[in-house]
């Protein structure tokens, strides 16, 4: 989207950066090494940090920064007032139950996957599957198969643009047979991934599209790897994945 300049208000995509610079790595900066992260000065980031600290979205120890829960407010936003979580959470249900697995519908959000609904029991999952976590694409079935459907163009702006991390032994980082993966889920329209993120759990995803076919998310379901073979673990869940798909079709 273009944005003429007089409508620019640089002050709220600082703010926004500068939040985004904590993470698992950097939950407590100092305000030089926020000004390090974002590319401000040091007096900018801590007038920053300051005004973050006075609404209540950080605190500090008077040298140390990091935030509040009060963040979370941000993303809980999201998830009350978009129409996708709430039309799809039925659906969602119905293939937990059906399926015995944890259900989750995912969004493409630049080279990452966010869930954005899910359900089923937590048993003993990797805490990248949570609701509201954002994962590498190449790592999740879900972020592969919105990644392949893009089309080949897409796939090699991606390849070029985003490293393909390694999470385990099994994650794919060699672009061409990542390339040659995602024709394959093209033209199958369904992924199966497996050990990519975690090696004991593999995801199967097929794509949620609008009554006019875009594909707006995946829904997948994310499975222990134990006794199932790959093919066995396809034919138990893909057949209710596509069935949900296809009646979710008509009020996306």
């Amino acid at each position: 989207m273009s944005l003429h300049r007089r409508d620019w208000i640089a002050g709220l995509d600082k703010g926004l950066s500068l939040i985004q610079a904590f993470d698992e790595a950097h939950s407590r900066l100092t305000a030089s090494q926020v000004s390090q992260r974002c590319g401000l000065t040091r007096t900018a980031a801590r007038r920053y940090l300051l005004t973050l600290q006075h609404l209540g979205y950080a605190a500090s120890d008077g040298k140390l920064y990091w935030l509040t829960p009060k963040v979370m407010r941000l993303g809980q936003a999201y998830l009350e007032s978009a129409r996708l979580p709430r039309l799809v959470q039925p659906s969602l249900q119905r293939v937990a139950v059906g399926t015995q697995e944890i259900s989750f519908v995912a969004v493409l959000d630049g080279y990452d996957v966010v869930y954005v609904a899910r359900n089923g029991q937590n048993r003993s999952m990797n805490t990248s599957f949570a609701l509201g976590a954002r994962v590498p694409a190449h790592t999740t079935a879900s972020g592969m198969l919105l990644i392949a459907l893009q089309g080949p163009k897409y796939v090699d702006d991606w390849l070029q643009s985003s490293p393909l991390t390694t999470f385990s032994s099994y994650t794919i980082t060699d672009p061409q047979a990542m390339r040659q993966d995602m024709a394959t889920i093209r033209e199958q329209d369904w992924c199966l991934s497996e050990r990519q993120l975690d090696p004991n759990y593999r995801g199967v995803a097929v794509p949620l599209r609008d009554h006019k076919g875009t594909v707006l998310a995946a829904l997948s379901v994310s499975m222990l790897i134990q006794n199932e073979s790959p093919a066995q673990a396809v034919r138990r869940v893909l057949p209710l994945l596509r069935e949900t798909a296809l009646a979710l079709m008509p009020m996306l």
